[in-house]
């Protein structure tokens, strides 16, 4: 049998690549591990003689219990941390802004594609270090991620910290209701499925069948906008789950039932580039589109939803076929809408 060779990182790679690197793994484990951690801590405590901080917290949580729904509780100061200019420089990640989003205006930012982490939305919606404020002047972005993390005790107070909020309709319909405007909620469309579909050279965008948030849009008038992330898929390896094959007919009924994606991914270690959870080092380049004006319709019917949505579809194609040359895709390479 033939043994695999590990590649070894050098012993002088910079202290700032270090930092990088070690912000990274500060990420994928916060998205990873934290929250069961936190679970686990919460009933530790319990059954020692800190017992009275579980208690305490277990009360703070039913006081603060519909924060998440209310637009979180975002912490300026987290979200402009330096470690977050480490982890962007680490891939690099860098915003790419079309069109002027007026801020008199409320926005629903379509992110595509999911990937397997969401590196790029975290890192332009959640934290400064790419300059959403600056580029985007008014705006304030809120991240939609699954409501199941804001169970997790502590876990959910640290992500509320980002600017994240639940991803079910009342969390979501909360920032848009704000009739001054200014607010941009973000959501990765494809959800935690299209993360199964997330392989090096993928362009599959799950968005055929996927028209809740163009509804949410018609409902508060909320403008669309289509984003595309460059790069975003090219992070990790995963294992090949084509659909029909008994590895994806299992991941899709774990996703059914747990909520989450479970996909079978791999890139680099810490120390070494050949196996581990870490990231590879490849640019994300996230480009904002031209925003799509949606006149405020309470009850819009099955054919208004549909033509918005193609209309959708459309311009996220045009926006994908504009900048895909600018960013290594070949010429011929299409959107795939499942």
């Amino acid at each position: 049998m033939k043994k695999m060779k590990i590649d070894f990182a050098p012993l002088d790679v910079p202290f700032c690549r270090r930092l990088q690197t070690a912000t990274v793994v500060f990420w994928v484990f916060s998205f990873l591990g934290l929250a069961p951690t936190c679970i686990f801590l919460f009933f530790y405590l319990l059954f020692t003689r800190f017992w009275l901080i579980s208690v305490l917290y277990a009360l703070w949580w039913y006081y603060d219990y519909d924060t998440p729904a209310r637009g979180g509780r975002r912490a300026p100061f987290l979200c402009g941390l330096k470690l977050w200019e480490c982890m962007r420089d680490y891939f690099p990640i860098k915003l790419v802004k079309t069109a002027d989003l007026d801020p008199r205006h409320n926005y629903i930012l379509g992110f595509h594609p999911h990937g397997v982490l969401v590196a790029g939305a975290f890192t332009n919606f959640c934290t400064y270090a790419t300059g959403f404020k600056q580029l985007f002047p008014g705006l304030t972005s809120y991240l939609l991620m699954l409501p199941l993390w804001f169970r997790a005790p502590f876990f959910r107070d640290y992500i509320m910290c980002a600017g994240l909020i639940p991803s079910d309709k009342e969390s979501a319909t909360y920032p848009l209701q704000c009739r001054r405007g200014g607010s941009a909620v973000a959501i990765a469309v494809g959800g935690a499925p299209e993360a199964l579909d997330a392989h090096p050279g993928s362009f599959n965008v799950l968005l055929a069948n996927k028209k809740g948030f163009i509804k949410l849009a018609m409902e508060h008038g909320a403008h669309l906008v289509p984003v595309f992330s460059f790069g975003e898929n090219e992070l990790f390896d995963q294992v090949t789950n084509p659909r029909g094959t008994w590895l994806r007919w299992i991941q899709e009924r774990l996703q059914s039932v747990m909520g989450i994606s479970l996909p079978l991914f791999h890139a680099r270690g810490i120390f070494q580039y050949s196996f581990g959870l870490m990231p590879y080092r490849r640019p994300i380049n996230t480009v904002v589109g031209r925003p799509i004006k949606v006149e405020k319709k309470e009850r819009p019917t099955p054919e208004e939803l549909d033509a918005l949505h193609q209309l959708y579809m459309d311009e996220l194609s045009n926006l994908f076929d504009e900048h895909k040359c600018n960013y290594g895709v070949d010429k011929d390479t299409y959107l795939n809408f499942v």
